[in-house]
């Protein structure tokens, strides 16, 4: 574990020394306190809550459950993470660094959840206010933030898978992007299959597994879905460094 926690800070101290995790968590908030605003205030909405910030296109009326702007701003900012030392040529020193590779990319998961957590903190703005000027539903608020945890740990774990395949962010971010959002479409897509294959995409969309959080409940399957999905694009991450190591 000593390995996992040196990464970790080496990793986390790496954005802050970056102008980029401060520009994207800047744009992430201010996108999010417009659409958290529109939400309040366009519309006939009978409903205090933060819904505008948990579901940006609700503003619009679109049924899509999910933070969008979780799943750019988490791509942007994850598509470093290998990809970047990869480029710079201390990818090399890290492979032959006495550490496994699974502690590598516990280690950078660890530093970039420790960013994305950092994100969220500073969104507490709107329950407060929320709180504070109105009498809304605590508990929705809640597991709303418990939702958009595990929706930031898939974000961030298939961010790294993405990194961990080239050295190029571009494609790094495209090939996250692509993942993330068929993912999420599959919610859309599933309302219009066949009955025969809607159940496995309904299972496989992060929308559908993401709607019960906004309301307040929290279902066991829906916490595994998401486990389940950051382990399995960790374990790919591993799976490609490996790879990487024999080509």
């Amino acid at each position: 574990m000593r390995n996992v926690w040196l990464i970790a800070g080496k990793e986390f101290r790496s954005y802050l020394t970056s102008p980029m995790a401060y520009i994207v968590t800047f744009i992430f908030l201010v996108l999010s306190g417009v659409f958290f605003v529109l939400y309040l205030t366009l519309g006939n909405y009978n409903d205090t809550s933060i819904r505008g910030f948990v579901d940006p296109l609700a503003v619009f009326g679109v049924p899509a459950p999910g933070n969008v702007l979780l799943l750019v701003f988490g791509i942007v900012l994850t598509m470093r993470t290998m990809a970047e030392e990869k480029k710079l040529g201390t990818w090399e020193l890290l492979l032959t660094s006495p550490v496994r590779d699974v502690e590598i990319v516990t280690g950078k998961y660890l530093g970039s959840m420790g960013i994305m957590l950092g994100m969220l903190v500073l969104t507490l703005y709107y329950p407060l206010l929320i709180i504070g000027y109105g009498d809304p539903d605590i508990g929705p608020i809640w597991t709303s933030y418990l939702g958009l945890l595990l929706l930031g740990s898939t974000v961030v774990s298939v961010g790294i898978f993405g990194s961990s395949l080239t050295s190029n962010q571009i494609i790094a971010a495209v090939v996250s992007g692509a993942i993330l959002f068929g993912l999420w479409l599959f919610g859309w897509i599933a309302g219009n299959a066949p009955s025969a294959i809607q159940k496995v995409l309904s299972y496989l969309s992060i929308s559908s597994h993401f709607a019960g959080f906004e309301i307040g409940v929290i279902d066991t399957r829906d916490i595994i879905y998401f486990l389940s999905m950051t382990v399995l694009f960790l374990y790919l991450s591993v799976r490609s460094i490996e790879s990487s190591r024999w080509s």
